[in-house]
């Protein structure tokens, strides 16, 4: 917590109105401002690290909504990062709290050992175990895209990820297909682990900065690193990795050919590629690039679904009402289908939509443009659709 990004907080008030916990609660150590309260007491030491103020850490979602509203140019994602690991080296937490945390990272970064979990995912889930079951979705696809797609244009490297290549590997394909029409050499190497992304955001900044590395070299010598998982590119781009972009920044000028989707799709920006990344009209692009597709904005596209890493486990509560005030807003806008730039998002709003009893077919923006590529009808494509 470097007291000198802690000072750049002038205390205006302008984070408040986008901080999701704030707006649940409207308690000032739930809002961005106030945390920086508490890390600043923490600091100069007249704040101990308390249960009460460890509870006000852990509400934080790492939405980052606050540092695009910030007119000071606080640096909110460096303070909550590096006070969260002040944490973990510090606080003792409850014996459930660390069996939880244990299992997550134990299974989630894993991707022999969370295929071989899902399959215990209709099972009862007691206790601790419940919030895993709330948000399980009832799909996986641990499909691989084919190592390599030749193309004329600059080499790329695809990152799989850990969750994502278990439970949305068709998207992975879909990415490497459309990647593959717009002329790139696409190469989707096995020899690729986690980024460490889970790590960095639930406080194990070291091994979250270790993996990131390790992913590097694992990826060196591409032009670009192309993810399509907004968690994932944003803490490589934090962390200094090279030619780290997310999918939609290279689909800015279409040369594939689109064919005609009528189709009303809900978007919902995913808050690591919209606040994180500053990343917001290349996905609104790509999307209205597709002839007959109807992009439709829900409302409160600033506040967070609730996803933000391990948080819809380890904070279920807040995370399940925000899940399902975000998917209300969807349903309001009456589409045909949901879609969101990043998996965590995916998982968190169908779950809430589940919930709901109105399950929606739900896509990563990326399966549009590949099914437009490929003149997929739309009758084909929403039969196929994960709910």
């Amino acid at each position: 917590m470097p007291p000198e990004l802690i000072a750049d907080c002038v205390h205006c008030g302008f984070c408040l109105p986008t901080c999701p916990t704030y707006s649940l609660w409207h308690e000032e150590m739930d809002s961005p401002r106030g945390r920086i309260y508490l890390m600043q007491g923490l600091v100069d030491g007249s704040i101990p690290l308390s249960d009460t103020v460890v509870e006000h850490f852990d509400r934080c979602l790492g939405c980052m909504a606050c540092v695009t509203a910030c007119p000071s140019g606080v640096q909110y994602d460096r303070l909550i990062e590096q006070t969260r690991d002040h944490v973990e080296r510090n606080y003792r937490r409850g014996p459930l709290d660390r069996l939880v945390r244990a299992g997550v990272f134990a299974v989630f970064p894993h991707r022999r050992r969370l295929r071989a979990a899902l399959l215990f995912r209709r099972l009862p889930a007691p206790g601790p175990l419940a919030a895993l079951k709330r948000i399980a979705p009832p799909w996986s696809a641990p499909e691989w895209p084919p190592e390599h797609l030749p193309g004329d244009g600059p080499r790329v490297a695809v990152l799989a990820g850990c969750v994502a290549s278990v439970v949305f590997g068709d998207v992975n394909s879909a990415t490497a297909r459309v990647l593959q029409a717009e002329g790139f050499d696409v190469h989707v190497p096995r020899a690729q682990g986690c980024c460490g992304a889970l790590y960095a955001h639930a406080g194990r900044l070291d091994e979250g900065i270790s993996r990131a590395r390790g992913l590097e070299h694992a990826l060196a010598g591409y032009d670009y690193i192309v993810t399509n998982a907004a968690g994932c590119g944003s803490h490589l781009k934090d962390h200094g990795v090279a030619n780290v972009v997310d999918v939609s920044e290279l689909l800015a000028e279409p040369r594939a050919e689109r064919k005609p989707l009528p189709l009303r799709v809900a978007f919902q920006d995913s808050c690591h590629l919209r606040h994180a990344q500053g990343v917001a009209n290349a996905p609104r692009a790509m999307l209205d690039a597709i002839p007959g597709l109807e992009r439709l904005e829900p409302a409160e596209q600033d506040i967070c679904c609730g996803s933000a890493g391990i948080y819809n486990i380890v904070e279920a509560g807040t995370a399940a009402e925000l899940g399902d005030r975000k998917a209300g807003h969807v349903l309001a806008a009456r589409p045909d289908a949901y879609a969101s730039g990043n998996p965590g998002c995916l998982v968190q709003v169908t779950a809430a939509l589940r919930r709901a009893g109105r399950p929606l077919p739900a896509f990563h923006p990326i399966e549009l443009v590949d099914a437009s590529i490929r003149g997929v009808t739309v009758d084909a494509l929403l039969a196929g659709a994960r709910r």
